[in-house]
């Protein structure tokens, strides 16, 4: 006989919180401000960190092995394509004076982001410390805290320069590694070659990884030059080096990236990225291969162009007199301007987007306190040379109006 019991009412559904550690990382700016710009058509967006032109190469002829190799169709090896590895090594001797990387291994990943975060799976443990130089790239810090760390804040001095003595002060037994991003985001900054060899020896000194980032190493002004502690003497045992093309080769999408790392990490780092990845896409890494092969010299016009539209944005925003201050862009594409306190930065942004249609980051997003200006980041990669003019021409007069 079939049973008479009523059947029982489903429980009540229940909200299942996030993992307490994804609770604490901030959202990240990018997304936040993307989504004001597409609901506001028109606005010119001068923050995104792109540059306006893609790779450098016959994107079509880089593919053709994968018809001509179906082996290419399974997954390659966990570092990355042989061919590919080789070439950047050879890269990094040419271009980065990296001549003895006896002791180190490469990894090609999908994005130096994604090797930052595999190098700090493989180095640290919940409750270490990573320094980081203040203003900071927030991705870097929204890693560190995902995965347990402290991420340390070291202030730079005015004009966003390292400050040797602060880094050193703030070592405890429970660092790890200090970063450092050289050319800047968000800053602009160029760290002279004396002083990343500083870190570098107090890294050493200390026990300490030295996490180098170099993503916008083409990008250079006014004499500025691009260094890279891995070349120095005795580096190669406690440096992390990482690059992207996502900036100098215009490749942002295709998500490839590479780090050069000390060998005893080796099984770390294969762990991390076996699990996260297994290998960074073949068609990127392909792409990857050819515009390493054609080099820099394939967009040095991009770069000259850049150079001309960064002289642009500054003699426009000087327009603004007293109301801005910053400091003359040296590397990447980017001004970092001050301007006076607001009581919401976000509500200033957003006010920005809806009535002036321009946007820019906010400063909080990299860490600078809003009670010590209305700082922005400005980017004059992503557009073309007309667009940027006429997205600075609106930041000014909305800068005018509401300050």
């Amino acid at each position: 006989m079939e049973s008479n019991r009523r059947a029982r009412p489903a429980p009540a559904r229940v909200a299942m919180p996030a993992a307490a550690r994804m609770a604490a990382v901030d959202m990240p700016i990018i997304p936040v401000i993307a989504g004001l710009v597409r609901a506001n058509p028109g606005t010119i967006s001068l923050g995104q960190g792109v540059v306006n032109y893609g790779p450098p190469v016959d994107v079509a002829a880089a593919l053709q092995p994968l018809q001509e190799r179906p082996a290419l169709h399974k997954y390659q090896a966990v570092s990355g394509m042989p061919e590919l590895v080789e070439a950047l090594r050879q890269k990094l001797r040419v271009e980065n004076g990296i001549d003895d990387q006896a002791g180190t291994e490469l990894m090609v990943s999908a994005g130096s982001n994604m090797a930052f975060l595999q190098a700090v799976l493989a180095v640290s443990d919940p409750g270490d410390e990573v320094i980081l130089p203040s203003p900071y790239y927030f991705n870097q810090e929204m890693a560190l805290t995902m995965v347990g760390c402290r991420a340390v804040m070291v202030p730079t001095d005015q004009d966003f320069q390292l400050d040797l003595a602060a880094l050193e002060a703030a070592i405890t037994p429970h660092t790890r590694a200090i970063v450092t991003v050289s050319p800047n985001n968000p800053t602009s900054a160029v760290y002279p070659q004396g002083e990343l060899a500083a870190v570098n020896a107090l890294c050493k000194a200390h026990g300490l990884y030295h996490f180098s980032d170099e993503a916008y190493e083409y990008f250079c002004y006014d004499g500025a030059r691009h260094f890279s502690a891995a070349s120095l003497p005795g580096a190669a045992g406690h440096t992390l080096s990482f690059y992207s093309f996502s900036k100098g080769f215009g490749m942002a999408s295709w998500r490839v990236g590479y780090l050069l790392y000390p060998a005893h990490l080796f099984e770390a780092m294969n762990k991390a990225q076996d699990t996260n990845l297994i290998c960074a896409p073949v068609v990127s890494q392909l792409v990857a291969l050819a515009a390493t092969r054609a080099g820099r010299p394939a967009v040095a016009a991009h770069l000259a162009s850049l150079d001309r539209v960064r002289l642009l944005v500054h003699q426009r925003l000087q327009t603004l007199g007293s109301l801005v201050s910053f400091v003359p862009t040296q590397g990447a594409f980017y001004v970092l301007l001050r301007l006076p306190a607001v009581a919401d930065p976000l509500a200033f942004n957003r006010t920005m987007i809806e009535r002036f249609k321009v946007a820019t980051i906010p400063g909080f997003a990299f860490g600078l306190e809003p009670a010590a200006g209305n700082y922005q980041r400005l980017s004059f990669g992503a557009l073309e040379p007309s667009a940027v003019a006429e997205g600075v021409d609106r930041f000014i007069a909305a800068v005018k109006a509401l300050c």
